[in-house]
C-alpha cells in the first residue's frame, strides 16, 4: 500500500468484518514532536493470543478472497521504516486496537492519501456501523461522528448519495481547515 489511508481502510474493513457495531479512528499530526499517529479502535469480535499472533504472520488471512493477510505486517514495515512503532491489542468479546506512528519529516513516511474518499467508502460499504473520526492537527480538532449524522437524518440511510457526498466533503473540508495553522 502506498498511502496511510490505504492501511486504515483495510484495518477498518478488518472491523466490520469482526461485527464491530462502533469503529473510532483517530488520527494525530504533531508537528512540533514530529510525530504521525493513527490508531484504529473497534467493539468487534477480538482476537485471542494465538489469532493475534498469526494476524502478523503475512501468509495468514481470514479473507475468503485473498489467500494472504499482508495488510498489518505491511503497516509495522512502514512504521518501523519511517521511525515508528506499530501496536496491536485485542481480546475476545472485547474489539481490537491498532496503533502506528511515523516521525512525520520521516523521507520514508508515506503520504496520507485520501481520508475523505476512505470515510465514506467505508460509510458506503458498512452503513450500519457507526464510524468516529478524529483528526488533530495544530492545536486544532476535526470530528465526524456518524451517530451524530444517523441522528439528524432519521429514516435516510447513510449509504444515500447526497449523504455519502456531505460526508466526504465535510471531511475534505475539516482536514483543510487543520492545515491552516493556529
Amino acid at each position: 500500500m502506498i498511502e496511510l489511508a490505504l492501511h486504515i481502510l483495510d484495518i477498518a474493513e478488518n472491523s466490520t468484518r469482526a461485527q464491530a457495531s462502533l469503529v473510532e479512528i483517530t488520527i494525530v499530526e504533531d508537528l512540533i514532536e514530529d510525530i504521525l499517529s493513527f490508531e484504529i479502535r473497534d467493539n468487534g469480535s477480538g482476537m485471542d493470543e494465538e489469532t493475534l499472533r498469526k494476524a502478523m504472520d503475512p501468509f495468514y488471512t481470514t479473507k475468503k478472497v485473498r489467500r494472504v493477510g499482508l495488510g498489518l505486517p505491511m503497516l509495522a514495515q512502514a512504521a518501523q521504516r519511517a521511525g515508528g512503532g506499530f501496536e496491536i491489542e485485542s481480546s475476545p468479546g472485547r474489539g481490537t486496537r491498532v496503533c502506528a506512528r511515523f516521525r512525520h519529516s520521516h523521507i520514508d513516511r508515506q503520504p496520507m492519501g485520501d481520508i475523505s474518499g476512505v470515510i465514506s467508502a467505508l460509510v458506503l460499504g458498512s452503513p450500519d456501523i457507526d464510524f468516529l473520526y478524529t483528526h488533530r492537527k495544530h492545536g486544532k480538532t476535526y470530528i465526524l461522528d456518524t451517530r451524530e449524522i444517523r441522528r439528524e437524518l432519521g429514516d435516510i440511510p447513510l449509504n444515500h448519495m447526497e449523504v455519502l457526498t456531505f460526508i466526504r466533503e465535510n471531511v475534505r473540508e475539516g482536514i483543510e481547515e487543520l492545515e491552516q495553522p493556529g
